[in-house]
């Protein structure tokens, strides 16, 4: 099965990040989870995003890549909204990634460099969220998954922008379980890439 690492959204790692990652773990793969926020959990999202400009970008993306040092190559990221800055970096500069999905969220694939050859990557959000509709996220996705040679977009109705956390108010049952049900096929293809 797929070795997976879930690199979670702003308000850190919530029981619905633990939540998706044991689902995952039910299913076979082998899910890391780094906390980004060093044990800190935020219950409005707005603080959250106040935390990791605190941060900076910078020190986001070093913390993700700190988290697969000493890990294999051969790994599907995953990303959930700030959690795609770290998981979109190493799916396009990481050796060996095997897949990226990206959640509510996507960058500019030219802020990496470019996207690898051969590496599907799926990206989902809702067609309504302010956060990635509105935020320029939407369009750099269309062109992410235009110029990957496996690359697909998933939009779900709704304007929620974490709708695939129980954890939090924002969560859409309906677009939970589309999603989830598109992640398990993915990562069971991905798998049969060998």
């Amino acid at each position: 099965m797929a070795e997976v690492v879930l690199f979670h959204h702003a308000h850190g790692l919530t029981a619905g990040v633990a939540t998706l990652a044991h689902d995952l773990v039910a299913d076979g793969h082998h899910v890391h989870t780094p906390d980004l926020f060093e044990g800190r959990t935020f219950e409005a999202l707005d603080d959250g995003v106040d935390h990791a400009e605190a941060l900076g970008t910078d020190v986001v993306l070093k913390r993700g890549a700190r988290a697969v040092e000493g890990l294999a190559e051969g790994l599907v990221y995953i990303g959930l909204s700030l959690g795609v800055l770290p998981a979109q970096q190493l799916a396009q500069t990481r050796p060996g990634a095997r897949g990226a999905v990206l959640v509510g969220s996507c960058v500019p694939v030219e802020f990496f460099g470019g996207w690898p050859e051969g590496v599907p990557v799926h990206v989902h959000g809702m067609d309504a969220d302010p956060w990635f509709v509105g935020e320029g996220d939407l369009d750099a996705a269309r062109e992410l998954v235009e110029g990957a040679a496996d690359g697909q977009l998933f939009l779900y109705p709704g304007g929620q922008h974490l709708f695939i956390d129980p954890s939090l108010p924002a969560h859409d049952a309906a677009a939970h379980a589309r999603f989830m049900e598109t992640l398990r096929s993915f990562l069971v293809a991905v798998d049969s890439r060998g």
